[in-house]
């Protein structure tokens, strides 16, 4: 019985000791990520009270959130006795075996980093990148989050944003129109112009300056064909583009001008 005891008391200390450590880490853990959303919400509050830009506010939330969980993730550690510059040299030969492995993550937190300083785009701008067009939601550490115009949300490497073109379609404060209208071969262009003109005055949110250009575009076997550019901010751009088509249509019909059909002359030689 004495010599079970002896054993058993010990593995009774190991086990209180044990728990407590467990009992400790998760209590350390819950309070740890209470304190961590508390900082992010008032690094957050403090960025808006400066009125700085959403795009760095949110790169700022994400990158202080994971510094702060891997802070806490060593004083977890430290709960249980791992010595934190032993963990410290751990993590620093992991990075370096991780950042060989995943260099494409790094180009990714590089290329994020670029981002922000330069500021080709911001969040809520509509922009085209690595094949993807859309409306920017969030630049992140890793990717830019992209909501594209049927409303899927695209996640993008940010290397492959950043190594790309990128055409941002809201930085100007206008963009054109790009239509046509086909005119019958004995159609007046000079009339069918002006009629245009006045009709898309008319269009909401087509802009006065620059005025909508109306003017002969090209010649096929139809007749000829008008080049209709009216000039929108880019909120409007697909009104303006359906409301236009749709003038052009109703325009020409009311004035009751010829659909265009193609013409072929054939001379044959004997």
């Amino acid at each position: 019985m004495a010599q079970v005891e002896a054993l058993w008391a010990p593995l009774t200390d190991l086990a209180v000791d044990v728990g407590t450590r467990i009992v400790g880490a998760i209590l350390l853990w819950i309070v740890g990520k209470v304190l961590i959303g508390l900082v992010k919400r008032a690094a957050g509050a403090a960025l808006s009270r400066r009125a700085v830009d959403p795009t760095l506010a949110r790169y700022v939330d994400s990158s202080l959130g994971v510094l702060l969980t891997v802070v806490l993730v060593i004083g977890v550690l430290g709960v249980f006795g791992v010595e934190t510059t032993t963990f410290a040299g751990l993590l620093a030969a992991a990075g370096v075996a991780i950042g060989m492995a995943w260099s494409g993550m790094l180009s990714n937190f590089a290329a994020g980093v670029f981002m922000i300083v330069l500021r080709p785009f911001k969040v809520g701008d509509m922009i085209e990148a690595a094949g993807v067009l859309g409306t920017v939601h969030e630049i992140g550490l890793f990717v830019t989050t992209v909501d594209t115009p049927d409303n899927v949300r695209t996640y993008l490497g940010n290397n492959a944003v950043f190594s790309s073109t990128i055409r941002n379609y809201t930085t100007n404060p206008f963009r054109r129109v790009d239509l046509v209208a086909q005119l019958a071969h004995g159609t007046d262009h000079v009339e069918a112009a002006k009629l245009l003109r006045a009709a898309l005055a008319k269009i909401p949110n087509v802009a006065t300056t620059p005025a909508p250009d109306v003017e002969i575009l090209e010649f096929n076997l139809a007749g000829p064909v008008l080049a209709v550019r009216p000039y929108c901010h880019n909120d409007h751009y697909w009104q303006v583009y359906f409301d236009t088509n749709r003038t052009i249509r109703e325009s020409f019909g009311a004035k009751g001008y010829a659909v265009p059909s193609t013409h072929v002359d054939m001379t044959t030689h004997a």
